[in-house]
């Protein structure tokens, strides 16, 4: 392999030679148990830096593309991008397979987010290069099987873009018995249905060169930019500064007109040459493929119908995942907005090993993350303005969660409001304040296996996943505990998420004492909780006495019951329907811990289990009990105190609440 010397894109890259290996990042484990592994999530911690907007403009990547014009000459080669930072322990190899440009730069504003979780290698075709697809298809296989001779229990990811993406289908079609694991962006299998072609001939009398800027500047999507320019500016950012990044932006798109200079004069037809073999090579062999596939497409794609392309893909593949991206263009790695790695994360591919694992596979939400989930709950935070306090060990109840113990293993007991809409505001505040990621239990139907996304952001269910969250067996809550984490668990389950008018704020446990026991199994802490407010934020039309004294009123509540896959339920539930109100306020109180260090009696004694287990109960009982009545001390419960409060204070001040 040649050596990559670059004077501008030098220290963001390093040259791979074949058989090197890269040295991994940092990895601290601690055994809080002999043969128990202590939650580190390979070495990452809660809220990592993922680099997402670090690159604020595309003057870094026309750049570099001008350098290695200039200066590159030689075979295609594999580099790893240097400033994707520290790998995490045993990180699977992501190889990133470029578009027709052939650069790999197009992942430039995702070299941090996915090098801190993937061994990140991009292909690298110089423009003089004239190397045929097929010897491209082998050099791919060269890494991928000497890879799997080394580790072959791992997954390796092969992401395409646009030409890539035909190189990875080809690839996984050749290798049917080797792991990999596909993420396609815009994949040029649908060439021959594309516009290019008709481009291609009403421009064909003029230069190569010029071709090229006319189909960049096609690529380049406005619309994009536009709307991230209106947002910057809604969120707060002064319109000069949204204007100015948007003009940036888009000057950067034409400045590649340098580069064009400097292209032989054949580039164009043998790029479309290329391309026309590789989209021929892949749509003859795609129903070979047997991989995971994760298909990325832009519905303002202007190069090619990768809208319609990603359903006709979706057909043919056996494992095929869709993400849509409504309106962003054809160079979507290059557009603002798009986190591959929290995609990668929320479709449930990311693993260290032949199967997906939700507990040791699990990597902790980015900063990017957490900031995207704020967004996407704002309006639930500006309605409810959650107070959160915690009991300390001398029994004294404080604001915030001092009270609750840093170190796992934790296990947060406590019941839940109509369909769950405090679940949010607790995980978040726990990730900000004790950096700690609190792992959720909850009933398998909230995991669905979702085909097709769309990227109006992370719903419901992204966020379960992005947390941690597990379905309910009693194998990954041992899992969760052995592993030192911040297990979240509601013993009144569905019926308490389900229920109707007249049973706010009651539990509906069961008589079991399983997680007591497993608590004590592992010394775990138990940490008893309490939230109200639902009250103030919704009111719910009607009781199950209603629903089942209508007409077919009973058969309705079995036939919803037998839809949520809950036949083995002692009470059928039914969702009541709810207006809203003008809001009030949620209230969280985190009691005293209970500690089940040395309590070796719950574990073989079923009167001292169900004794720890009442006394749980009745714990949480008397912790709702004190927020309904503390809550009426609260002169900022309703929403229009605290605006003006924030009015006056800054819209990012802490509103007080209720003196504890």
């Amino acid at each position: 392999m040649a050596t990559l010397s670059l004077p501008l894109v030098q220290p963001q890259v390093s040259l791979w030679r074949q058989g090197q290996r890269w040295p991994h990042g940092s990895f601290s484990c601690q055994f809080r148990h002999a043969g128990r592994l202590q939650a580190s999530y390979w070495g990452l911690e809660a809220m990592y830096d993922d680099g997402y907007g670090t690159v604020k403009d595309l003057d870094y990547y026309y750049h570099a593309l001008g350098e290695l014009v200039e200066h590159d000459s030689g075979p295609p080669r594999w580099f790893c991008p240097v400033d994707a930072g520290s790998t995490v322990e045993d990180a699977p190899l992501m190889l990133y397979l470029p578009g027709v440009d052939g650069m790999g730069m197009g992942l430039c504003m995702h070299h941090k987010a996915l090098g801190r979780i993937f061994e990140l290698r991009c292909m690298h075709i110089p423009f003089h290069d004239r190397t045929p697809f097929e010897e491209l298809v082998t050099m791919v296989e060269d890494v991928v099987r000497a890879e799997h001779s080394i580790s072959p229990n791992k997954p390796i990811y092969l992401l395409g873009n646009s030409f890539g993406g035909c190189l990875a289908l080809a690839v996984a079609a050749r290798h049917p018995r080797i792991d990999l694991v596909l993420v396609l962006v815009n994949p040029a299998t649908s060439y021959e249905r594309s516009d290019i072609k008709t481009l291609m001939s009403v421009f064909s009398q003029l230069s190569d060169r010029a071709c090229i800027a006319i189909t960049a500047l096609l690529n380049y999507n406005i619309d994009n930019e536009v709307n991230m320019a209106l947002s910057r500016m809604k969120s707060g950012k002064h319109p000069l500064e949204a204007l100015s990044r948007l003009t940036n932006s888009m000057s950067s798109s034409l400045k590649h007109s340098n580069i064009l200079d400097k292209l032989p004069e054949d580039t164009l037809r043998w790029k479309i040459n290329l391309i026309k073999r590789a989209a021929s090579y892949a749509n003859c062999r795609v129903q070979s493929v047997t991989s995971e596939v994760l298909l990325l497409a832009s519905g303002a794609d202007r190069l090619l119908p990768s809208k319609s392309e990603a359903d006709r893909l979706q057909k043919k593949l056996l494992k095929c995942k869709v993400f849509f991206f409504e309106k962003h263009g054809h160079s979507l790695l290059l557009e603002h907005g798009v986190h591959v790695s929290s995609i990668i994360k929320c479709a449930g591919l990311y693993r260290h090993s032949s199967g997906y694992h939700r507990v040791f596979d699990y990597i902790p939400p980015s900063t990017t993350e957490l900031k995207e989930v704020d967004k996407a709950s704002s309006d639930l935070t500006f309605r409810t303005s959650p107070a959160m306090f915690s009991t300390m060990e001398d029994g004294k109840v404080v604001r915030g969660l001092a009270g609750v113990p840093d170190d796992g293993p934790v296990l947060l007991v406590g019941n839940h409001m109509l369909m769950g809409i405090e679940l949010i505001s607790l995980a978040t505040e726990f990730l900000r304040e004790k950096k700690a990621v609190v792992r959720g239990i909850a009933h398998p139907l909230l995991f669905p296996k979702k085909a097709r996304t769309w990227s109006e952001g992370h719903d419901f269910f992204d966020f379960l996943v992005l947390w941690g969250g597990v379905p309910m067996t009693y194998k990954y809550v041992y899992e969760l505990l052995a592993a030192g984490e911040f297990v979240l668990m509601y013993p009144g389950g569905y019926r308490e998420a389900i229920h109707c008018k007249g049973e706010e704020h009651r539990i509906f446990w069961p008589d079991k004492t399983e997680f007591v026991r497993m608590a004590a199994q592992f010394n775990a802490t138990i940490v008893p909780f309490g939230v109200v407010g639902e009250d103030d934020l919704l009111n719910l039309l009607c009781t199950f006495d209603d629903i089942r004294s209508a007409p077919f009123g009973k058969e309705i509540m079995r036939a919803y019951s037998n839809h949520l896959k809950l036949r083995d339920a002692n009470h059928e539930v039914i969702f009541p329907g709810v207006l809203l109100k003008i809001p009030g306020r949620f209230y969280y109180r985190f009691g005293k811990p209970i500690p089940t260090k040395g309590r070796q009696d719950v574990l073989t004694d079923r009167q001292a289990a169900a004794h720890l287990y009442t006394h749980v109960k009745s714990e949480v009982e008397g912790i709702i009990s004190y927020l309904l009545e503390k809550r009426e001390e609260d002169k900022y419960r309703k929403i229009f105190p605290r605006l003006l409060y924030k009015a006056a204070r800054g819209p990012n001040t802490e509103v007080p609440a209720f003196d504890p």
